[in-house]
């Protein structure tokens, strides 16, 4: 799902707590800030409810916390910016149809989302055919933005679709660089959920595993419906390896860990960004500790660039934690604010007709220092920023134990 590096936060941290809404175009009878100003919605795609509520409404709490922050600044000359925040309960279907109605909202100018790689594939073509900018704190997925045949040939599908999470094809291989040369694994039982997420950085962790001499016990996939997981366990104790890496995410990797180490291995179990999570350590019990979880970034606890965002994000008093993807969430809702100032300074302070071309434009060349670090997107819309880091289960919660770049 993502990363960054350490760097001044950004002025608009300064500021404090704001509210935040994206908009799209305007109507035709709205003219802009000469007219008493403009109302811009920012959309919030995410799962609001559900088993991974909790990292959704931590995307949902940090992009109106800097929708706030902008219009405590003023940051946009005649724009106050609001957040429209919809439920896809991690469903493609869902996703989609969100898509379609906040592209149905002219005043949507920009959307942050969605956090599943999954749901990010049902919606891309619906935004871009509408020229509406989207920019994901999470997805993972390198096809998203690189094309199917990525591994063999990058092309670039939707130009409105631009991530602040780095790819798979970093992070799978990152955590198998980890596990081989640092943690002395050598040999691993893989288990997916055979979503796009999970099955992907399975693939991506396995290869780079068995590059680096590593071997493969067993695989496995699991009903990311079930909760049942002892036949899995019972395989992966007879397997003889002494690590297990799951692609997926918390809700089952969190039971998943626990029958493991039931079963009588007790071998740590390994994910990516989306087993990075609160929620897995109570899921799996106090035999989670030692497993390990890779995330896009450095954490954003110890950043100085984000200490202004977690101070801000602690006054608001937002019931739920801003999680994995706040610092990525705040920063994507963020380009989208530099967009809209660029295309409004670019045309005399109001806001064009054809404000979500012009936008989805402007978001190319977009650069700052943000929470996570500087913010700017290559030629595929991915986050340039390439650092990740590695945590440990220790005393019932998440360290961080090694941040870095892959080096492929």
């Amino acid at each position: 799902m993502r990363q960054r590096s350490l760097i001044a936060i950004t002025a608009a941290l300064s500021a404090g707590a704001l509210t935040l809404t994206a908009c799209g175009s305007r109507d035709s009878d709205d003219k802009g800030s000469d007219s008493g100003g403009t109302t811009v919605t920012i959309g919030v795609d995410a799962p609001l409810t559900g088993d991974l509520s909790a990292l959704g409404l931590g995307i949902k709490n940090s992009v109106d916390l800097a929708a706030k922050t902008a219009n405590k600044k003023k940051y946009v000359d005649g724009v106050t910016f609001k957040i429209e925040a919809l439920d896809d309960q991690a469903q493609p279907s869902s996703g989609q149809q969100n898509a379609t109605k906040l592209v149905a909202d002219k005043s949507v100018l920009g959307v942050v989302g969605p956090l599943n790689s999954s749901v990010a594939e049902s919606m891309q073509k619906v935004f871009d055919d509408a020229k509406l900018v989207e920019v994901s704190p999470a997805n993972t997925n390198p096809a998203l933005t690189q094309g199917t045949d990525w591994q063999n040939s990058k092309k670039r599908v939707y130009t409105s679709y631009f991530r602040t999470a780095t790819t798979d094809a970093i992070q799978g291989p990152f955590a198998a660089q980890y596990l081989f040369n640092d943690a002395k694994k050598k040999k691993v039982f893989v288990i997916d959920d055979k979503k796009t997420y999970g099955a992907g950085l399975a693939a991506t962790f396995t290869a780079e595993f068995k590059k680096l001499g590593g071997a493969v016990a067993g695989t496995e996939h699991i009903n990311p419906d079930s909760k049942d997981f002892s036949a899995i366990a019972t395989k992966v104790k007879n397997s003889g390896a002494d690590v297990v890496y799951y692609g997926g995410e918390y809700p089952q990797a969190g039971p998943l860990s626990k029958q493991i180490k039931a079963a009588g291995a007790k071998i740590p179990v390994v994910g990516g960004d989306g087993i990075y999570s609160a929620d897995f350590i109570k899921l799996a019990g106090a035999s989670a500790a030692g497993d390990l979880a890779t995330s896009v970034g450095a954490p954003v606890e110890e950043l100085p660039s984000a200490k202004e965002f977690v101070a801000n994000y602690k006054a608001e008093n937002y019931k739920e934690a801003f999680e994995a993807y706040g610092g990525y969430s705040y920063d994507s809702a963020w380009a989208i604010i530099e967009a809209v100032k660029k295309v409004v300074e670019d045309n005399d302070g109001k806001l064009p007709d054809d404000a979500r071309a012009k936008v989805t434009a402007a978001m190319q060349n977009v650069s700052f220092d943000g929470v996570t670090g500087k913010v700017a997107f290559d030629e595929f819309g991915d986050a340039t920023n390439k650092q990740l880091t590695v945590y440990a289960v220790e005393n019932g919660a998440w360290k961080s134990v090694k941040s870095g770049t892959y080096t492929g």
